[in-house]
């Protein structure tokens, strides 16, 4: 009678030493500092999520469930959570017992009868777990690409192999495409394919606990794979234009003065400018290159002043004519590095300016190079970055307020501006009589009239009591016409990245993303799906007060622009067509085309210390410019239709197609290049 109950005993214990060996935690590393974990526990035809990381007081806390039949079919997909803004993760898919196959997710929802076995379905949001099953359906697959649900035709390939110290088993480097702008990578055990790592260059990555210490090792070989595919684009895109270039009877953009000029002839040459004349003055110049400009407009290349760069990143700022960045955040070894191999063109890229980045310590910290506990740490890490060069500080949410002053102090004694957000438990106006050179974001400058002293803006308190509280705002009030005279006296400059906010405080699930809603129809399908993918949920009354506390936001911007504040335009959002939509928002606010123009060229040159090379069209500065077709004084959206971008680089002169370089992404192209007719 004791030997059944034992018996099932020993098969239920089998069965947990089973289940207990195929689960498996990762950890979560933002920089090189574990953040958060994720938990993968499989078991026969069902895998069980569970991903949590936290970093700059954000990150998401989702759950997944997966259940695939015995051929490997996706069956079901079911996850919940909350986003890294505080959204609502909801989402399933099934396929039922006749094909048909259905989903619901936050943006949509629909239904399909006779799918393929092997199609897969692509969540709107994701973690490192489900990514390592859908490269386990691509290498089982058949075809090269195979179908994705709701859209999509993803693709896999292995790049390479690497042994593990005292494992028996080898880690695959494979790549994804399909799935964004830019090629997804991931590592994958080579014995089952089962997820090794999934790694973010620069910034961390997700390792199978026990094995955070390879970080790095896989970084650099990830990174050569990635540096392999941007070389031969670096190749084939560039057309050189040696000798002289003319550009004939072009208008172009005088920045310092804010207006068109011309009709002119422009004359490059050796990658500069070289001369600026009315139309058939050097008639026996003799030019390699001839370029119509007639019904265009020549721009100084514009600069996106808040960037962190990603690699992958870099060919979406030349399509859209930005050729200079200025990077606030960033590893610096990594940044240091992708720096180079710009200048050398050994990829392309845009010219790249940095701030050195400095965060304070607590539990809500943005992990980065230096994170200081002391103040005496502080100022080391200004003194390494007055010794690298730098000549702009980025100051971040958990600085101690007591510590401002000191290290501002420390700043200018090595010539060092001074910037970035407003640490906790501080306003805007404190950062700036404490001396801040600049301040970032619309958010900031707005927190200074609602932030109490009790509140913690380390957190998504930083967006929410904006989005909540800034409606009731009187912006011709004698408290704001008092700060804004304190930017004026200061000279401080403002980085509002308007951008960066406008989805945040106006787009509702299941909308198309305003920032991106007139370029959607170029990008690829899961792209335009994950746009419809709101950062905050908002029921009709929320929709209604943030909107307003939105329009409040543009109001300051406006208001700081009339009285001579000095802004510049960066994004910290998608390369290229966030700076585009930047400056749409500028003249939707109320400030003119030629004077946003402005903002994007002459002052981001100016307030990077660049303004002696780049910034205007002016004879012996870099040859840093675009063409496009339209008149952008005139009507800004212009912008958008870029037909050529130039760069001055190592002593010659090169071309681009933003044509070319969308379509070598998968974008779709807006304008034809314009010809080059030797």
């Amino acid at each position: 009678m004791k030997l059944l109950p034992t018996l099932l005993a020993a098969l239920l214990m089998a069965a947990a030493v089973q289940t207990q060996a195929q689960a498996q935690t990762y950890t979560v590393l933002c920089s090189k500092v574990a953040c958060g974990r994720l938990l993968v526990a499989e078991s026969a035809g069902r895998v069980e999520v569970d991903y949590s990381y936290r970093n700059n007081g954000r990150g998401p806390d989702q759950k997944e469930v997966m259940a695939f039949a015995p051929d490997g079919a996706w069956m079901s997909y079911r996850t919940e959570g909350v986003s890294s803004y505080g959204a609502r993760i909801a989402e399933s898919f099934e396929r039922q017992a006749d094909g048909k196959v259905a989903w619901r997710s936050p943006v949509d929802s629909g239904e399909r009868p006779g799918a393929a076995r092997d199609a897969v379905y692509l969540p709107v949001q994701a973690s490192p777990a489900w990514t390592a099953r859908l490269a386990q359906s691509l290498l089982a697959a058949r075809a090269p690409r195979i179908e994705a649900l709701p859209v999509g035709r993803p693709a896999i390939e292995r790049l390479q192999q690497l042994a593990l110290p005292g494992q028996a088993y080898e880690i695959g480097l494979y790549v994804i495409t399909g799935l964004d702008l830019e090629p997804t990578y991931l590592w994958l055990r080579e014995d089952n394919h089962a997820l090794f790592a999934e790694v973010y260059p620069g910034w961390g990555g997700t390792l199978q606990q026990g094995f955070e210490g390879e970080l790095e090792r896989l970084t650099d070989a990830q990174k050569q794979a990635q540096l392999a595919r941007l070389q031969r684009l670096a190749r084939e895109l560039p057309q050189p234009l040696p000798g002289l270039t003319v550009i004939e009877g072009v208008r172009w953009f005088d920045a310092q003065a804010a207006v068109l000029r011309g009709p002119s002839d422009v004359y490059l040459y050796e990658g500069r400018i070289a001369a600026i004349a009315r139309p058939g003055r050097f008639a026996n110049a003799a030019p390699a290159q001839r370029i119509a400009g007639r019904g265009r407009t020549l721009l100084p290349g514009l600069v996106d002043m808040h960037a962190h760069l990603t690699a992958g990143e870099l060919l979406l700022d030349l399509a859209a004519g930005v050729t200079a960045v200025r990077d606030v955040g960033n590893s610096n070894a990594e940044l240091a590095e992708l720096r180079g191999r710009v200048e050398r063109g050994d990829v392309l890229g845009p010219r790249i300016a940095a701030n050195g980045f400095i965060e304070g310590k607590s539990p809500f910290s943005s992990q980065a190079d230096f994170v200081p506990d002391k103040l005496p740490d502080a100022l080391a890490a200004i003194d390494w970055y007055a010794a690298h060069g730098y000549r702009q500080l980025k100051l971040y949410n958990s600085i101690r307020p007591e510590w401002v002053k000191p290290m501002v102090a420390h700043a200018r004694s090595l010539s060092l501006r001074t910037g970035g957000h407003v640490p906790a438990f501080m306003t805007a106006r404190q950062a700036v009589e404490a001396g801040f050179d600049e301040v970032h974001h619309i958010n900031q400058i707005t927190l200074n009239f609602l932030v109490g002293k009790t509140d913690d803006t380390r957190t998504l308190l930083r967006f929410n009591l904006v989005g909540d509280k800034a409606a009731d705002l009187r912006l011709n009030d004698a408290r704001t016409r008092d700060f804004i005279a304190l930017l004026k006296k200061h000279g401080t400059v403002v980085d509002p990245t308007m951008t960066a906010f406008e989805s945040q405080y106006t787009q509702r699930q299941g909308q198309p993303n305003p920032s991106y809603a007139m370029v959607a129809a170029n990008l690829p399908a899961v792209v335009q799906r994950g746009l419809l993918s709101a950062e905050v949920d908002m029921d009709d009354a929320k929709a209604r007060r943030w909107r307003a506390s939105w329009k409040v936001m543009m109001d300051l911007l406006r208001r700081m622009n009339a009285a001579g504040i000095p802004l510049v335009a960066g994004t910290d959002a998608t390369p290229g067509f966030a700076l585009q939509r930047e400056l749409e928002l500028y003249v939707q606010a109320g400030i003119p085309a030629g004077q946003a123009l402005k903002i994007a060229t002459w002052n981001g040159a100016k307030y990077s210390d660049r303004l002696g090379d780049i910034g205007s069209i002016a004879v012996a500065k870099r040859a840093d410019l675009l063409l496009v077709d339209g008149d952008p004084v005139a009507d800004i959206r212009a912008i958008r239709r870029v037909a050529l971008v130039f760069r001055g680089l190592n002593g010659q002169t090169q071309a681009l197609s933003p044509a070319a370089l969308y379509q070598s992404m998968g974008i779709l192209p807006f304008v034809p290049a314009a010809e080059i007719a030797k």
